[in-house]
């Protein structure tokens, strides 16, 4: 859909002086056409310095818009959008243009449904003359859609120190606009913040690009856009997802790339992996409550066979950011809070919905992967991922980089792999193909690889100076 302007160009009226203190850290559909052109949509302006946004829940015309509307739309068609200031961390004003875009998605029982995504342009030229995108997936991980990065984003926004993880990970996401990439942010939990359902945080992405690439304001060349993904942990879930869907449910993209890292292949390995063992148990449990959202069947299950104490930890989980879902519960028995006789996660009932959560079913993704892990990560078992690999890589056709860094561990991975991982999209974004075939290496840390630590110092670099008013 081709959109029209109204309203100006709504620079931030502040620069904050301030120095920036942060690390980085931690079904299938049909295929569908990109959407037809339809009539205009006007661009709201930014709201006025220093009104805040309104949190999600107190703002449903945009992210809940007209049921009939939404089902109206086709996917990834913009149903809204509006110009909005960015921040780091709330506070610190972001000099680049933005926008958050209304459009319609698809869940995995193939209804409509909105879905909301932010998209951003540096103002500085673009590569060879021609804007590339990247889908950033940040890892939400939450229970709230209050906590999606759609809000978290805008200057002015509440402070939530529960939902640090978006602050942190945004400077990523500024490492490519310092390339001079634009950059699309889904909402990829989609209007319910169900945590963790892959194959519903695909669509929303797939949608999400579709949707950036069709709103003239960005810039870019539609379809026939240079995109890549990338999303670490939480994050990397939608954004594997989306990599085995592409093919069939978005085929008219031009995928050149997709990075995933801290990777949940497989449910059943990662409940297992943290069953009262792992201070991400937690994280894990919150997570089945995320799929109990999208899949009734597993609500039923778990209203069925949960006891009183998982019944009342789901309490404590729900509408919480991702801190909460992490340091809740650490070492929790998930197995334990189930009185079904015997394993729950091999229960009949959740087997199929547990198979089209797990990667490698659907196939191989026909864009370039490039695939980081921590062997001692304490979350995702590394055992998953390999053979993930293992799966990907029957098919002669596949282009895989799969990097093992050893003496990481899941937060440590995000950040010893943040550089090599911008190198390379950098790459694909600017035409240069990735290697053939499987590659995989076992690394020391992947901020030694060459150029890597150049590029983490100088996002931090570059993340310091725009806080400090410099366009980015």
């Amino acid at each position: 859909m081709k959109i029209a302007t109204s309203g100006g160009t709504g620079r931030v009226l502040a620069r904050a002086s301030l120095a920036l203190v942060a690390g980085l850290a931690v079904a299938t559909c049909p295929a569908v056409a990109s959407p037809a052109p339809a009539d205009p949509v006007p661009v709201a302006p930014p709201l006025p310095f220093p009104v805040p946004p309104a949190p999600p829940f107190l703002d449903p015309g945009f992210y809940n818009p007209d049921p009939a509307r939404v089902a109206a739309a086709a996917p990834g068609e913009i149903l809204s959008a509006r110009q909005v200031n960015l921040a780091n961390f709330w506070l610190i004003p972001l000099d680049v243009r933005a926008w958050q875009l209304s459009y319609r998605s698809t869940n995995t029982r193939g209804e409509a449904i909105p879905a909301v995504a932010t998209v951003i342009v540096p103002h500085r030229p673009a590569p060879a003359g021609e804007r590339s995108l990247v889908s950033f997936q940040f890892a939400e991980d939450s229970l709230s859609q209050n906590c999606a990065p759609s809000y978290a984003l805008q200057m002015g926004s509440l402070p939530n120190p529960l939902n640090s993880v978006i602050g942190l990970e945004f400077i990523e996401v500024q490492s490519m606009l310092q390339l001079g990439h634009a950059v699309v942010v889904p909402d990829h939990q989609g209007p319910d913040a169900a945590y963790a359902v892959g194959p519903l945080g695909g669509r929303i992405t797939l949608d999400g690009i579709r949707a950036a690439q069709n709103f003239d304001q960005a810039g870019l060349s539609g379809a026939a856009t240079r995109t890549a993904m990338w999303g670490y942990s939480g994050g990397a879930i939608p954004t594997a997802h989306a990599a085995e869907l592409q093919p069939e449910y978005a085929p008219e993209l031009n995928l050149v790339g997709s990075a995933t890292g801290g990777l949940l292949a497989d449910i059943r390995a990662a409940v297992d992996y943290n069953n009262a063992t792992s201070t991400f148990g937690g994280a894990v449990l919150g997570g089945l409550f995320g799929v109990a959202r999208e899949y009734p069947e597993v609500d039923r299950f778990i209203e069925r066979h949960m006891n009183p104490l998982g019944k009342g930890l789901r309490l404590v989980h729900e509408e919480q950011c991702v801190a909460v879902q992490f340091a809740a519960f650490p070492f929790v028995n998930i197995k334990g809070l189930f009185d079904y006789p015997g394993d729950p996660m091999r229960a009949p009932e959740m087997q199929a919905v547990l198979d089209e959560l797990t990667l490698g079913n659907r196939g191989t993704p026909t864009a370039p992967l490039y695939i980081y892990q921590a062997p001692l990560d304490e979350a995702m078992p590394i055992n998953a991922v390999n053979k993930l690999y293992d799966t990907y890589c029957q098919d002669p056709a596949a282009t895989v980089s799969y990097t093992r860094d050893l003496f990481s561990e899941h937060g440590i991975a995000a950040v010893s792999g943040a550089g090599s991982v911008a190198l390379w999209l950098n790459d694909r974004l600017n035409g240069v193909p990735a290697p053939a075939g499987c590659h995989n290496r076992d690394v020391y840390s992947q901020i030694l690889d060459p150029g890597a630590f150049d590029a983490f110092v100088g996002a931090l670099g570059h993340t310091l100076a725009s806080a400090l008013g410099m366009p980015v």
